[in-house]
């Protein structure tokens, strides 16, 4: 009995190695954590471990789908593995998570770029899952690009608002 439950816990990866899915976590933690940094910095209500956590999750979604994609269901012809239905669930959660963050004040809407940078956070970590890592890295580079050096743009033009989200 114990060696059975010690050959489940040790061979549970079977699509990808514990070192690569550790990897791709990581990197996944990292660059969630590059853009809720931002937002934490300017004091947004979802930050650094709200946008780590989501693209973390995200990233766990895929390499469990990788995983249960490996197990054996029967013949090729009765199984089916559609990653485009993960990809559609892991967004409509996020955008669930954002929804929540975003609010209207006195005809205002606010948190509506914080909303934005949750879910970039999901597909951030949906491509860190997926070996994308490079690709995951390239979009968090563009969103402190738009982030960071829009806000400074928006703040010295006349005619945008004065309270960037």
């Amino acid at each position: 009995m114990f060696e059975t439950i010690a050959a489940d816990l040790t061979n549970s990866f079977s699509a990808t190695p514990m070192s690569v899915a550790a990897l791709r976590m990581g990197m996944a933690l990292l660059f969630g954590a590059i853009i809720g940094f931002e937002r934490e910095w300017r004091a947004k209500p979802a930050g650094l471990r709200t946008h780590m956590l989501i693209s973390l999750a995200a990233c766990v979604f895929i390499l469990v789908a990788f995983e249960i994609s490996a197990l054996d269901f029967g013949d090729d012809d009765t199984r089916r593995v559609d990653p485009l239905r993960l990809i559609e669930a892991v967004t409509a959660g996020v955008a669930f998570l954002a929804a929540g963050a975003i609010f209207t004040s006195g005809g205002n809407v606010k948190n509506l770029t914080t909303g934005a940078s949750m879910w970039l956070a999901g597909a951030i970590g949906l491509c860190c899952g997926a070996g994308r890592v490079p690709l995951a890295a390239l979009a968090t580079v563009l969103a402190l690009l738009v982030l960071i050096l829009l806000t400074w743009v928006e703040r010295r033009s006349p005619m945008m608002s004065d309270d960037p989200d």
